[in-house]
C-alpha cells in the first residue's frame, strides 16, 4: 500500500475537515502518498484529484463543512460513471480509497468495491448520528451544542414575551440530535419520529405547564415527528385549542450543519482518520470505522445501515420527570 486517496461525500458535517487532515497526516507519518478529490464521487468521475502533503491541511482541524467540497451525483448511480472513477484512482496509481460520508456514500462505496474489488474504507461523517457500527458520527456532538445554544437564545425571549415556541431540528427519521438537544436544553415536550406521543398528549402537557405557573415553553420538534402535522400545522394546532398561548415557530435549519467542530468531534475525527489508514495498511477494505465505549472498531460495510431508532427509554422518562 503506498498510495491512498481521499474524498467527502453527503451532507456536510462539522469535523469532516478534521477526518481529512488526519487521513493526509497518518498517510505522511507512514510515508504512503495521499492524494485528495474534491467534489465526492463526482470529481472523482471529472477527475478533480489532487496530491497533498501533511502541510496541505493546515489549520483546517477547526474549520466547518469540507474543504473538499462535497456533491451530489448521479452519474455515480451508474456502471459507466463509476467505471470512470475507477480508470481516474488507476491513472494515477492510486490503490485504496477513503469515503467520508453516511450511508448513501457507503452504499456507492460498497457497489464501487465489489464492481472493482478496490480497497475502500468509510468514515461516517453525519449530523443525523443514523449509522449503524457507531455510537457516535462526525458532526452530531457539534449538531446538538448549536441547537442548545440557539435555544437557550429563543428561550430568552419566550420568558420576556411569555411564549410557546415549536422549534424544528434536523435529523429526518431520526430523533437523537432532538431529543439530546431537547433535554439539554430543558424543553417542556420533545417529538421525534421514534415516538408517536399524539396531539392529545402534547395538549395535555402544555396545559399541565399552564397550571404550574409556566408561563413560556419550549417544544422541540424532529423533522420526522410522527404526529402527522409539520412544525407550522402542529403550531396552527395547539394555538387554536389553547388560545391562551402565544405560539411561535423557529425552524433551525442548515445553521445547524455549519460552525467550528466542537473538541469531542475533533478528537473523533482524528481517531477515525488514522484508524482508517492504518487499517488499510493492514489489509482491510470494505468497512467503516466506528467509535464503540470509546474503542475503535471496524464494520463490514454491507452490516452498515440507516439506523432510525433514537428510542431510549430511560431518556424519554427524563423528558417526563424534568417538564414537570
Amino acid at each position: 500500500m503506498k498510495r491512498i486517496a481521499v474524498l467527502t461525500s453527503g451532507g456536510d458535517a462539522p469535523g469532516m475537515n478534521a477526518a481529512v487532515r488526519a487521513v493526509v497526516r497518518a498517510c505522511a507519518f507512514y510515508n504512503l502518498e495521499c492524494f485528495i478529490i474534491y467534489k465526492g464521487y463526482q470529481g472523482l468521475i471529472e477527475n478533480s484529484i489532487d496530491k497533498a502533503n501533511a502541510r496541505r491541511v493546515n489549520n483546517i482541524i477547526n474549520k466547518g463543512g469540507t474543504i473538499l467540497k462535497s456533491a451530489r451525483s448521479s452519474d455515480f448511480r451508474t456502471s459507466s460513471g463509476r467505471k470512470k472513477a475507477y480508470n481516474n484512482l488507476i491513472k494515477y496509481n492510486i490503490e485504496s480509497l477513503v469515503v467520508i460520508g453516511g450511508d448513501g456514500s457507503f452504499n456507492g462505496a460498497r457497489i464501487f468495491q465489489k464492481e472493482f474489488n478496490f480497497p475502500v474504507i468509510g468514515i461516517p461523517g453525519t449530523i443525523d448520528n443514523d449509522i449503524s457500527g457507531t455510537q457516535y458520527t462526525i458532526g452530531y456532538d457539534t449538531a446538538i451544542n448549536t441547537v442548545i445554544q440557539v435555544i437557550d437564545k429563543i428561550r430568552d425571549t419566550a420568558i420576556s414575551h411569555n411564549r410557546l415556541f415549536f422549534i424544528e431540528v434536523m435529523g429526518r427519521d431520526a430523533g437523537h440530535i432532538a431529543l439530546h438537544s431537547g433535554i439539554g436544553a430543558g424543553a417542556e415536550e420533545i417529538l421525534i419520529p421514534e415516538e408517536d406521543r399524539g396531539l392529545k398528549k402534547l395538549l395535555i402537557s402544555l396545559k399541565k405547564s399552564e397550571k404550574t405557573g409556566k408561563a413560556s415553553s419550549i417544544v422541540v420538534v424532529a423533522e420526522g415527528d410522527k404526529t402527522g402535522k409539520n412544525v407550522f400545522e402542529l403550531a396552527s394546532y395547539v394555538e387554536k385549542n389553547l388560545p391562551d398561548y402565544e405560539v411561535r415557530v423557529s425552524v433551525l435549519g442548515h445553521m445547524q450543519r455549519g460552525g467550528a467542530p466542537t473538541c469531542f468531534d475533533r478528537v473523533l475525527a482524528s481517531r477515525m482518520g488514522v484508524f482508517a489508514v492504518e487499517s488499510l495498511i493492514e489489509g482491510k477494505s470494505s468497512v467503516m470505522v466506528g467509535i464503540e465505549n470509546n474503542q475503535m472498531k471496524l464494520t463490514p460495510l454491507q452490516n452498515v445501515t440507516k439506523i432510525k431508532s433514537a428510542t431510549n427509554e430511560d431518556l424519554l422518562r427524563l423528558t417526563d420527570i424534568l417538564s414537570i
